[in-house]
């Protein structure tokens, strides 16, 4: 998260009447309205290769994705924020208060960035799985061809599973794979060459 907007604290229902006039994305938490971090070519493209994948590979049961326009909100912390990708699976539950938020995604996706991998690691995470439906969240690297999958476990705990390059990064909520050289394909050559 970077710096709080100028008021000192802001009611759910004010930060809601901001984010409609914005051009921008912005997270809430506390009372506080955060900026969120503008992306880099690298991040959208890993972003949309994961959206591409899930999306194909999801055709006909009944989960959705959903790019980093959902808004996801954690009624028990309530944290409001885009994650870069969303997989619903069923019938979207809104926010009572928020009728453009889910509260019941099953799978959230995160590309790291250096700005924003301590907090997607941390605090955001410490959020998510407040989140009853989540049973995965992924992490996908920019500076490596690496993507990181933690697993809910039935009692509650996180199992973290790795895929690196020429493995594949399963989803097991959604019956889901994710290849990591199709992901990356061009990715970190292109970054470098630039």
């Amino acid at each position: 998260m970077n710096a709080p907007a100028r008021k000192l604290s802001f009611t759910y229902a004010e930060y809601l009447e901001q984010e409609r006039a914005s051009p921008t994305k912005h997270e809430f938490l506390g009372g506080e309205i955060f900026d969120m971090a503008g992306g880099t070519p690298e991040h959208a493209r890993l972003a949309a290769r994961v959206t591409v994948a899930l999306g194909a590979q999801l055709g006909r049961c009944p989960c959705e994705v959903f790019s980093s326009d959902l808004r996801v909100r954690v009624l028990e912390t309530g944290l409001a924020t885009y994650p870069d990708v969303s997989v619903v699976c069923g019938q979207l539950a809104r926010d009572p208060g928020d009728k453009d938020a889910v509260v019941n995604p099953l799978v959230l996706v995160e590309v790291l960035s250096d700005s924003t991998e301590a907090y997607d690691r941390g605090e955001k995470f410490a959020h998510y799985r407040r989140i009853p439906s989540l049973k995965e969240y992924v992490l996908v690297s920019q500076a490596h061809r690496r993507i990181e999958v933690f697993r809910r476990n039935e009692d509650n705990t996180w199992t973290l599973y790795e895929a690196g390059p020429g493995e594949r990064a399963r989803l097991a909520s959604i019956d889901g794979v994710l290849a990591v050289d199709e992901i990356y394909r061009g990715a970190l050559e292109s970054s470098a060459a630039g």
